[in-house]
């Protein structure tokens, strides 16, 4: 997989939420990336399994990190929650921590996961058919593109 671009901040969220063993995701722009397709974005996004048990370690991570999670009033009930958005920065840096993904849940969308490797890390990539799904469900121009380039990819070239 190629490296998706990522920031000093996303960088040390991701070794946190891998020191607290989180099931997670990397969704939105920065996956697109890592499937050979960059885009400009102003966040990145990060789809957390809506779990009990993964957002109390998803807090522990988050806590490790620094986030001001007393603050934003923000718990692991919240991050057990779908339908939840946790943001941390601001745009192009921010952060998006989310508990659902449109089109596509956490269990289909680990199913065919790929790993990205950056700096030493290997990072939880959604997978190119759930990202399509996921794409197509939101209905936004940008998004029908991506999916029109993730599928270009996978077109045999003429020759």
């Amino acid at each position: 997989m190629e490296k998706p671009l990522l920031h000093e901040d996303a960088l040390d969220l991701l070794a946190a939420l891998e020191d607290a063993r989180v099931s997670y995701l990397v969704v939105g722009a920065h996956a697109l990336a890592a499937h050979g397709i960059p885009r400009a974005t102003a966040d990145f996004d990060i789809l957390l399994e809506p779990t009990a048990e993964n957002a109390a370690r998803a807090v522990r991570a988050l806590a490790a990190f620094g986030a001001p999670l007393a603050q934003h009033g923000i718990t692991a009930d919240d991050l057990a929650t779908p339908g939840t958005v946790y943001q941390l920065g601001l745009p192009p840096r921010r952060i998006d921590l989310l508990t659902r993904l449109s089109g596509v849940s956490f269990s289909e969308a680990v199913q065919d996961r790929v790993l990205a490797e950056h700096g030493g890390q290997r990072i939880p990539v959604i997978g190119r058919e759930a990202l399509i799904r996921n794409k197509l469900s939101t209905g936004r121009a940008k998004d029908v593109l991506d999916v029109e380039l993730l599928r270009a990819q996978e077109e045999p070239e003429a020759g």
